[in-house]
């Protein structure tokens, strides 16, 4: 019996390690972002959906949700009725998508600049709260965009709101901020 606790031990406890030790690039995460992350975004603050929720609770962060929301597929026979697949995100927070990838188009980065703006109004000072889903680059990406762009009180959800509705925190249906670019 010890010796196959040992033997589970061994086997678990490298896998344990290896998602525990994502190294923090020097640079954007270009490809692959729905991975592991690290556990740190140097200039950042790291919360889990805990110390996410309590800075809800105050009311004094803004909040903005990063995730992608895939364009409308080219050529779709005529007629077709294309609908956008519903997102479900924090309360309150505003829905920046696509502006987490590793490269962003000007477009992108000028709706970028203006969702921050909405949520600080003007003041690089004002916390925000930058997420996605767990083991989403695009809020490390987004995040780490916000600190070069002089932002100085960021915190990074790495949970993201998979993490925010396992505590069973609440959840509100939300729509992208007006100004989205389109990509087709």
């Amino acid at each position: 019996m010890i010796r196959g606790l040992l033997a589970a031990a061994l086997i678990v406890l490298p896998l344990a390690s290896w998602a525990q030790t994502v190294p923090e690039p020097a640079d954007y995460r270009m490809d692959h972002y729905r991975n592991p992350v690290p556990a740190t975004l140097a200039g950042a603050t790291v919360v889990g959906p805990e110390g996410a929720h309590a800075l809800w609770t105050e009311g004094k962060a803004g909040f903005i949700d990063v995730l992608p929301q895939p364009p409308k597929p080219a050529n779709l026979p005529e007629g077709t009725i294309w609908r956008d697949r519903p997102r479900s995100s924090i309360p309150g927070a505003i829905w920046l998508p696509n502006v987490g990838y590793g490269a962003i188009a000007d477009v992108t980065a000028e709706y970028f600049h203006a969702g921050l703006e909405k949520v600080t109004q003007g003041d690089a000072t004002h916390p925000i709260v930058i997420f996605c889903l767990e083991d989403c680059w695009m809020s490390w990406n987004a995040a780490k965009r916000a600190l070069e762009w002089g932002y100085t009180n960021v915190y990074w959800l790495p949970e993201g709101t998979d993490g925010w509705q396992l505590w069973d925190y609440p959840l509100e249906r939300v729509t992208p901020e007006d100004g989205q670019p389109q990509t087709n």
